[in-house]
């Protein structure tokens, strides 16, 4: 059996958010908006205007700050007085998986509206549930992906450029993390092997970001649009979604996992953790010396880390890259890898990046 995954509709370019209303009339009447504080600020009287062109009735909440199971139960009671038929999420991942966690409690319609370009997490059914200390907690999946995912360029490019880099880490990695499922026999989030359209789109996700992740991000410093800000946003946003819920997530997502619970590292993004776990997955793969040279030097020209002194863990001790390598088989993405890896060969494997990180920096 295969499953094929991915949002109804996919919206994208500068100025989209003007058109918000008009894309969500399909979906209902009246949509509960989750934001935070800043994002309301600046930029919901668009997003309400919007909705009157549209004709639709809106309301906008702010969010506490952390996608606790508490918040979500809070917010869906909100939600569900004031009658709403789709949950809008306008913000970074945690107003998204908040807003996705509402519709979800309320069987509602899911909208992700990102302001920034930080993971694939907008277009995806996956919603990351974290304690107060956000250390993650449990994975809840919608029974289908967003109805509509809009993405602003022009928002992306006004964003600080660290997140946009986020995006390109979380992303690229996708190519080696669906290989590495394929080639284990593991399956994805859906149940099923990793399909050929997943591994497509990985493949495509990766060509496309070392095409233009340098270009988009030199734009981003600039604040404008520009050619290669709109395709490295589809890849990053759109095909990095595809990609790993239709060909799966392996060593590199653990290790994103296993940074959550070190202290020096709090703070730091995803996607930066995911682009180093990149690293010690092809060291785990043995992947050729030269190529893992050259795409740290990517790495370097993007801004992206590649040892774990630029997560402020100068001089890490055995302690943390123990609990690094220990912490980081927690995560179900761990076991999809052949042959099967532990906390053991995961250590040897961070030292070796970190060895090699720092011999050619």
């Amino acid at each position: 059996m295969r499953i094929f995954a991915a949002t109804s509709r996919y919206v994208q370019g500068a100025g989209a958010l003007d058109q918000l209303g008009e894309h969500c009339r399909p979906l209902g009447s009246s949509a509960f908006v989750i934001t935070d504080a800043d994002m309301a600020t600046l930029l919901g009287a668009r997003v309400v205007a919007s909705f009157e062109a549209a004709q639709l009735a809106s309301a906008i909440k702010v969010f506490p700050g952390e996608i606790t199971a508490p918040a979500i139960a809070e917010l869906a009671a909100r939600a569900r007085e004031f009658g709403a038929q789709m949950i809008v999420g306008l913000g970074g991942g945690k107003a998204l998986d908040t807003a996705k966690g509402v519709a979800l409690a309320l069987g509602a319609r899911s909208v992700s509206v990102p302001t920034i370009a930080s993971n694939d997490g907008p277009a995806s059914a996956a919603i990351a549930v974290y304690d107060e200390h956000h250390i993650m907690q449990d994975i809840l999946h919608l029974p289908r992906n967003p109805e509509l995912v809009l993405v602003d360029t022009q928002v992306i490019a006004n964003a600080p450029v660290r997140f946009l880099r986020a995006g390109i880490g979380d992303a690229i990695s996708k190519k080696f993390e669906a290989q590495a499922c394929a080639a284990a026999g593991a399956t994805t989030l859906l149940g099923t092997h990793a399909s050929l359209t997943g591994l497509m789109a990985a493949d495509a996700c990766y060509t496309i970001i070392r095409q233009h992740a340098v270009g988009a991000v030199r734009a981003v410093e600039r604040n404008e649009v520009n050619d290669d800000l709109e395709a490295l946003v589809e890849a990053t946003v759109l095909l990095s979604t595809i990609s790993f819920e239709n060909g799966g997530l392996s060593l590199a997502h653990a290790l994103a996992r296993g940074f959550s619970y070190l202290d020096r590292a709090r703070g730091t993004l995803h996607g930066d953790h995911v682009a180093y776990g990149l690293l010690v997955q092809l060291m785990m793969e043995k992947r050729d010396q030269a190529f893992i040279l050259e795409l740290c030097g990517f790495f370097r020209e993007v801004g992206l880390p590649t040892r774990l002194a630029d997560f402020g863990l100068d001089k890490p001790s055995s302690k943390e890259i123990r609990e690094l390598a220990e912490k980081s088989m927690v995560s179900p993405s761990a076991a999809r890898f052949a042959p099967p890896v532990n906390a053991d060969q995961l250590e040897v494997a961070i030292l070796q990046v970190e060895a090699f990180s720092n011999d050619v920096a």
